[in-house]
């Protein structure tokens, strides 16, 4: 393309792009670790979004947990398949798809897990409120964690509430896991059809109430209820990660909407702290 006497082509005008997206970035980092700096009762809300980088589907995306299309499950609703109604109903294809798709046993715990942990060794962030059922949060060292949806690495009988191992569910070669008193064994996961853990969910909306800083990461804030915790935030700064856009207010002054990736921003306030 010509202008006047200089000539721009195509590629000179991506890179200029590419260097007013870096400077923006770079701008927005800034201003995340300001607020950070600002802040000392940061709390971090997280979604399936912060595992993914671990490489653990989330649910409905493209390449999601509910569009691997596996024969043996294709005539069963998705949401089906991690019910309480399958689980008491039809227990074995239950178990069959959760040995199957829920064992994160040897995941690692990825940048935004190592960093959130290392926030909290700072006295920075207070609590962490997660959506996932992972328990990569406390691999990477987080004490503090809100399980809203439970976690894979506890399981109970239903009837007596005896614990057991983490392992079992996945180890054991019963197809239907039985407990001593013949009740059933389950992960202490919240399935479809389940009410949310009351300490839990009594714990993150104090925690999120109590903040200066929210911050919002891998989530599409479209699970409810847990989707709601955020509105009972009402501290300075509301902070925003993620790679698409939320239905969300944000303040330009003290509040921040980053579209990127959740690694590519952690890895940077990793250098900071």
């Amino acid at each position: 393309m010509k202008i006047g006497s200089r000539i721009i082509c195509k590629d000179n005008k991506s890179r200029v792009s590419r260097r007013i997206k870096l400077k923006t970035m770079n701008d927005k980092i800034e201003k995340l670790l300001k607020f950070i700096e600002e802040s000392n009762n940061i709390v971090f809300f997280g979604g399936a979004g912060v595992s993914t980088e671990s490489g653990i589907p989330d649910f409905r995306s493209k390449d999601g947990l509910y569009n691997q299309h596996d024969v043996q499950f294709e005539k069963y609703e998705p949401e089906y398949l991690l019910s309480e109604n399958c689980l008491f109903k039809n227990p074995k294809v239950f178990y069959e798809f959760y040995r199957q798709k829920m064992d994160t046993r040897n995941i690692e715990s990825n940048i935004t897990h190592k960093v959130l942990a290392k926030l909290e060794e700072t006295g920075k962030l207070k609590a962490i409120v997660t959506q996932n059922i992972d328990g990569l949060h406390q691999k990477a060292g987080s004490k503090n964690v809100y399980e809203i949806h439970g976690t894979t690495q506890r399981n109970y009988c239903h009837k007596c509430k005896k614990e057991y191992d983490p392992n079992f569910l996945f180890e054991t070669k019963e197809s239907i896991p039985k407990c001593d008193c013949r009740g059933l064994i389950r992960p202490d996961v919240v399935l479809y059809g389940e009410g949310l853990p009351e300490k839990a969910v009594e714990g993150a909306i104090n925690a999120i109430r109590n903040a200066d800083m929210l911050i919002i990461g891998g989530t599409s804030l479209q699970v409810y209820p847990a989707a709601n915790f955020v509105y009972d935030f009402c501290g300075e700064h509301l902070v925003v990660v993620n790679k698409e856009e939320l239905k969300i207010t944000l303040n330009q002054d003290s509040d921040l909407f980053i579209c990127e990736s959740l690694g590519k921003v952690f890895s940077e306030i990793e250098k900071c702290i």
